[in-house]
């Protein structure tokens, strides 16, 4: 995906053509050069390994418990026991992936969905710096490795907010992104009825 020839209203509207969700999460952010942001197979040369395997991991799940979930008796127990072990190899997956987490280069995400993302930092960034961003879900065994452009900058407080557009990412990727996002609308959702339900009983 090439954004290069069009203006930042488009890149917004982009943005938002997917949902959204707010929430806090770990981001590794490196800017890089505009020469190496033209190269979608340059892209997939650097990204790391571990990010290349959690996708086809997830893939692979998906692809063979798809055609059991219909199934019932046996086939049913057979479901849940691979279910379990696919739980597992993510918890695995999970750990692996939050090895690549880097300390000196890490920035507080606040929003993410299939479009683009958006995070706080204490310095500014440019609009139109293209970067390197490695995008940790730990909650959800989930991460993803992916080329951003800063596209919107707004004052926070001490900090900044910078709105991020997918640059170049796996359509894989961003499907789980996709997913994970609706996921955590629903635990948001069952977090606050069950907090009015609290409420209502005192």
């Amino acid at each position: 995906m090439n954004t290069n020839n069009e203006t930042i209203e488009q890149k917004l509207i982009k943005y938002h053509e997917f949902f959204s969700i707010k929430s806090k999460f770990s981001i590794n952010i490196l800017p890089i050069d505009e020469k190496n942001s033209q190269s979608y197979e340059h892209f997939i040369a650097c990204m790391p390994t571990p990010f290349k395997m959690a996708n086809d991991i997830s893939t692979i799940d998906q692809s063979a418990l798809r055609p059991l979930q219909s199934l019932s008796g046996v086939a049913s127990q057979l479901v849940e026991f691979l279910n379990h072990q696919s739980e597992k190899i993510n918890l695995l997956m999970g750990y692996i992936l939050s090895q690549q987490d880097e300390e000196q280069n890490r920035f507080q995400g606040v929003e993410f969905g299939g479009g683009g993302l958006s995070f706080l930092a204490s310095n500014i960034f440019d609009i139109g710096q293209f970067l390197e961003m490695k995008i940790f879900l730990l909650a959800e065994n989930c991460a993803v490795y992916c080329y951003g452009e800063i596209i919107e900058i707004t004052p926070k407080g001490e900090h900044y907010h910078h709105k991020a557009i997918f640059h170049f990412i796996r359509e894989d990727d961003r499907e789980v992104l996709v997913r994970t996002s609706l996921h955590e609308q629903s635990k948001q959702l069952q977090a606050l009825t069950k907090q009015r339900h609290q409420e209502t009983k005192t």
